[in-house]
């Protein structure tokens, strides 16, 4: 997979995709840093990326809208990086290093200190994009 990382993560995230043997950068890397959600979007799709965000109440509705895209991994709590590092990597390392997100969402949170994994399809089969 290819992971873009927006700028509400650490930076550090990069290196756990790139541990786990995916291609990722990082939004402030690619003079996208202050860019609005909606202007991300085009070159996420356009770049057949895989989002990384915490930011789960506004991506999810850009992703709803788009008909094809190459998935969204939210990371629910608001948690220092080298937590944000250890739910990711944790996330990555059930994932098959040739699984694709092709139009699914993948939701990590903390449960009474349990890692919990929420997975659907977004948009929804049948829902068309607007």
């Amino acid at each position: 997979m290819r992971f873009l990382i927006d700028e509400c993560l650490h930076t550090s995230l990069v290196a756990v995709a790139q541990g786990r043997g995916h291609e990722a950068s990082h939004v402030n890397w690619i003079g996208l840093s202050g860019e609005t959600d909606w202007g991300l979007m085009p070159r996420i799709i356009e770049g057949d990326f895989t989002f990384v965000t915490n930011n789960a109440k506004d991506f999810r509705k850009l992703y709803a809208r788009e008909p094809v895209h190459a998935g969204l991994i939210i990371v629910v709590p608001q948690v220092a990086p080298d937590k944000q590092r250890e739910l990711l990597d944790s996330l990555l390392g059930d994932l098959g290093p040739e699984e694709f997100l092709i139009n699914e969402i993948i939701e990590i949170e903390i449960e009474d200190g349990i890692a919990v994994v929420t997975r659907y399809d977004l948009p929804l089969p049948g829902m068309g994009a607007g």
